[in-house]
């Protein structure tokens, strides 16, 4: 499991231009093309956060969007000693879930853990590498032990980093942490013994 999580993309840190913190301070002087260097280095890892909380191409593009564009209103909000990769992806997260639960209330029934039954054992046997079982195995998560691996393994966020962007105790998501890869750990057992 750990070589498949090491496989996935990864948000590398930023080695080239200015600091997030510049780019902040030069788009509240009136430079917007800061603010585009600021959507440039962040987007996909906004997008990611989003579709693996959401599991919809389009909805997670919406929301990246509105991410974006609420950071650019509060921008003078920010507070120069925080970091600006924690800041938009609590955005985005809250987004996402606000988008959760109006799904949720214009729905007659209720929605499943975001498993998708069809695609039980014999989606993940049908899968020929670790790397997408992996894919898979995260997928059929929960959303909140998909979004604390999405932040851990696929982005490289620490444990109080995440607990910024999702609100939530580090115990807490030091538990999620835990239990997801356990559940992760059965499911790819699982498909191991199904495929043999």
């Amino acid at each position: 499991m750990s070589a498949a999580l090491a496989e996935a993309p990864r948000i590398d840190p930023v080695t080239a231009g200015p600091a997030d913190s510049e780019l902040v301070a030069m788009t509240l002087g009136g430079n917007s093309e800061a603010f585009s260097t600021l959507v440039e280095r962040y987007d996909r890892a906004v997008y990611h956060l989003a579709y693996r909380t959401l599991h919809d191409v389009e909805e997670a593009r919406d929301v990246a969007q509105e991410a974006f564009f609420k950071a650019f209103r509060s921008l003078r909000t920010f507070k120069p000693e925080a970091r600006f990769s924690t800041w938009i992806f609590a955005i985005a997260y809250h987004a996402s879930c606000d988008r959760l639960n109006r799904r949720k209330r214009y729905s007659n029934e209720e929605l499943p853990d975001r498993a998708d039954p069809a695609a039980g054992p014999e989606g993940q046997v049908l899968a020929l590498d670790e790397a997408s079982r992996l894919r898979a195995a995260i997928e059929a998560l929960p959303e909140k032990y998909r979004t604390v691996i999405t932040l851990y393994h696929l982005q490289g966020k620490q444990y109080e980093e995440i607990a910024g962007v999702l609100g939530l105790p580090m115990g807490t998501v030091k538990t999620h942490l835990f239990r997801a890869k356990e559940q992760l750990r059965k499911m790819l057992s699982a498909a191991e013994v199904t495929e043999s």
